[in-house]
């Protein structure tokens, strides 16, 4: 059955994938989340669940495609933000089947999610996608605080414009003050990041892991709050968690 990715791309899918590699960290604990047994290999980066025993590819941006190959998976999962367009054709043109993801947003997630396991994967939508389908269901709440996210240190990048972290913030009624910024994650020094008007600098821990002893200290006027990277980048079984918190 020849189907479209989110790109468009035709993908002669034959059947339910039996073995997959995933080359998004956030679609890796998706799928081992609904069928473990059939996720044969994932990127070094690819890091929930943290006891995930599978062969590793390298990394999102220099996949080792001929291991890829060796592996000989029914499919490979790929995000067009997070991997390159070069290695996708590479590995088509290895006979290999590449399904593509867009996600920028909440709902774009769920709806690209309900895709790949309905048609990319087919084995029908895990009960967990419903959960999370139902839960970030309704309008958006009014805005109860401004945030800014820091991704990294030394130097300082923040969560700009149009990200799945900003929209999922927003959300949850938190407003991220460089959602207008014209790059996607800016690069700022610290003393302009504290005085941003931010109501809350949010430290999650990863990329860079942000801890108590790293990152508060740099703040003289804005307050912190430590929080799971996870929970606000990833866009699989986290979002039944993510969509209980609150800032």
């Amino acid at each position: 059955m020849v189907l479209r990715d989110d790109l468009g791309a035709a993908v002669d899918v034959t059947g339910p994938a039996h073995r997959v590699v995933s080359l998004v960290p956030s679609l890796t604990e998706a799928l081992v989340a609904t069928r473990p047994e059939a996720i044969v290999g994932a990127t070094d980066w690819c890091t929930h669940p943290a006891d995930l025993d599978v062969a590793r590819v390298r990394g999102t941006k220099n996949p080792d495609v001929k291991k890829i190959v060796e592996l000989r998976p029914d499919l490979v999962v790929v995000n067009q933000e997070e991997n390159r367009e070069l290695d996708v054709r590479r590995m088509r043109e290895a006979g290999i089947l590449v399904w593509v993801t867009v996600i920028e947003t909440v709902p774009q997630a769920l709806e690209s999610m309900s895709r790949l396991f309905d048609e990319g994967l087919r084995w029908g939508r895990p009960p967990w996608l419903d959960q999370a389908v139902a839960a970030w269901d309704g309008p958006l709440p009014a805005v109860r605080t401004r945030v800014a996210v820091p991704i990294w240190r030394d130097p300082w990048m923040v969560v700009g414009r149009a990200t799945f972290t900003g929209d999922l913030l927003r959300r949850l009624g938190a407003e991220n003050v460089y959602a207008g910024h014209a790059d996607r994650y800016p690069k700022v020094t610290v003393e302009v990041l504290d005085a941003s008007g931010a109501d809350l600098v949010l430290l999650p821990d990863e990329p860079y892991v942000f801890t108590a002893e790293d990152g508060p200290e740099a703040f003289a006027r804005t307050a912190t709050r430590l929080v799971s990277g996870r929970l606000l980048t990833l866009y699989g079984p986290s979002l039944l968690e993510a969509a209980e918190l609150t800032f």
